[in-house]
């Protein structure tokens, strides 16, 4: 028998609490048996096409200090644009790259570390082509929603300049807490939660 939607009501947020490693990644939280390894904790094999960059960074706090508890997942295309989804028409993803990664901030410093590609560009809701990409989910004890944002490459100012959701932002200012600087072939993303470098979060 269908439930009558009109009786559900919608549950209380919460945070994400001290459970959320043991939950997603076991492995991290030592427990072992589970997964032969964390699902998220590899993104690229041997095969996979594209440029190999590492994407490195901090969730900082209102006060200033990295959050050590966090838990970070990334989602983007792969080298030709295109999604690793049952939702991706326009043809076919790269097999050898997940297009998913979820990693836990280090229980000392707080450093997060991806190891991915470099995202082809994709089109826009209207069809324009955005900036090469890709979008970042935060939770932690003390957030109640995840967070959502997007991390943008330095070294692709001109797609960045014509990027239709980067040209929505009209504080023009905070833009740049969405570009990663790179230095080799690692890519710098900090994102603060608080105060005056505040990170752009995106209601997605």
């Amino acid at each position: 028998m269908a439930e009558d939607a009109r009786r559900l009501k919608e549950s209380a947020s919460q945070t994400a609490g001290p459970y959320v490693h043991i939950g997603l990644m076991p492995n991290f939280a030592g427990i072992g048996g589970v997964y032969d390894s964390d699902l998220g904790s590899a993104m690229v094999n041997d095969r996979t096409l594209g440029e190999r960059i590492t994407v490195t960074g901090v969730i900082v706090d209102g006060a200033g200090a990295p959050l050590k508890d966090a838990l970070i997942e990334i989602w983007q295309a792969d080298a030709a644009g295109l999604y690793n989804s049952p939702a991706e028409t326009r043809g076919a993803a790269d097999p050898n790259f997940t297009g998913w990664g979820r990693c836990a901030s280090h229980a000392e410093t707080g450093a997060f570390i991806f190891r991915t590609i470099k995202p082809g560009r994709v089109p826009f809701i209207d069809g324009r082509p955005m900036a090469p990409h890709i979008t970042f989910w935060i939770v932690a004890r003390g957030i109640n929603i995840g967070l959502q944002t997007r991390m943008y490459f330095a070294d692709e100012m001109a797609a960045n300049d014509a990027d239709p959701l980067l040209l929505r932002i009209e504080s023009r200012h905070r833009i740049r807490t969405l570009i990663a600087p790179r230095e080799g072939d690692t890519y710098r993303f900090d994102i603060h939660l608080q105060g005056d470098r505040e990170t752009v979060f995106l209601d997605i």
